[in-house]
């Protein structure tokens, strides 16, 4: 980031580093998904450099030209805000009815901390990711959603079990990758097929776009 004007150098790096120390707190926020090796939880930010790093590897099935540096950036401070607002499980519908308010209110405090240009540069790529209308943002969604659905599978379903997960609750969240990627959303539906083969997880009442109800 360009150095600003507006503070001396010794206030800038002292903003800086309280703000990296601060996103520490990440590491103690876990989500629902296992490790593949089921020794535990992982958390938020094992997540977030997960998918930033495939941001930068699956570019190419991108259904447009992206910036995948971009991507990845929007990716490593997409979930920034759950030190304040915490992780919201995707299929619990109560704890997002305040979701959007809890983490603006958070992005405000957290990216608050920086100089102001450091503030405004993360801040326009939250928010950016957030608003998923860029490509690169898509494309960022579509990661986002689907690294939970590999650790699932790979699980054998164990956050999905856990939480009574079923197939057309998966479908109905994930079929936003397809605006980033009709190739990974082809390869999610997939993943959710062999889930329901295997047991890992129940069919629910999801019809395939197209197919006969009868």
């Amino acid at each position: 980031m360009p150095p600003s004007e507006s503070l001396p150098t010794a206030a800038r790096l002292a903003a800086q580093i309280r703000f990296i120390l601060e996103i520490d707190k990440l590491k103690g926020i876990l989500r629902q998904s296992w490790l593949l090796d089921e020794s535990r939880r992982e958390n938020s930010a094992e997540h977030s450099w997960h998918v930033a790093m495939m941001a930068l590897v699956l570019a190419e099935h991108a259904n447009a030209p992206v910036d995948a540096s971009r991507a990845a950036m929007m990716l490593m401070i997409h979930d920034l805000v759950e030190i304040d607002a915490g992780d919201t499980f995707a299929y619990d519908t109560a704890a997002h009815a305040d979701k959007h308010a809890r983490e603006l209110a958070a992005a405000d405090r957290l990216f608050g901390l920086l100089p102001d240009d450091c503030r405004d540069q993360l801040r326009a790529l939250w928010d950016e990711f957030e608003a998923a209308e860029t490509m690169d943002a898509r494309y960022a969604n579509a990661l986002d959603r689907l690294m939970p659905m590999l650790h699932n599978l790979h699980t054998e379903g164990r956050a999905w079990q856990a939480n009574g997960v079923t197939a057309d609750k998966v479908y109905a969240r994930n079929g936003v990758i397809a605006n980033g990627s009709e190739t990974l959303w082809a390869y999610a539906r997939e993943v959710i097929e062999t889930a329901v083969t295997k047991g890992y997880l129940a069919p629910g009442a999801w019809v395939e776009p197209g197919a006969s109800s009868s």
